[in-house]
């Protein structure tokens, strides 16, 4: 799979398979725009772990960490599995997130 082409979804939509491994997808429900922010907010966060980790410091990387832990979480790819939670839980789920996400940025 090359950076341009979509993974390969399970049938039940739940999970996409990248490299021979099953991840859970993305909440479907969550609107392109807000995902797209969140993904932004993932992605930021991934190279802060990098550049914390490279750097050695142990602070940082724990607070870059818990950010991708929360982009990810408002995403539906961790915590409660998205298809089990009504669509209110959902909505709040990833209006939270963002919010959280959008303040950390800001400061």
């Amino acid at each position: 799979m090359n950076a341009h082409q979509l993974p390969e979804t399970a049938p039940d939509g739940h999970r996409v398979v990248i490299g021979g491994r099953k991840w859970r997808a993305t909440d479907p429900s969550i609107p392109e725009e807000i995902s797209a922010r969140l993904r932004h907010h993932l992605m930021s966060a991934r190279r802060a772990v990098r550049s914390a980790t490279t750097a050695g410091n142990a602070t940082a990387e724990k607070a870059a960490r818990a950010r991708v832990h929360r982009a990810k979480v408002a995403l539906g790819e961790r915590g409660t599995p998205w298809w089990d939670q009504p669509d209110n839980e959902r909505r709040q789920r990833w209006e939270q997130g963002l919010a959280h996400l959008d303040a950390k940025a800001q400061s």
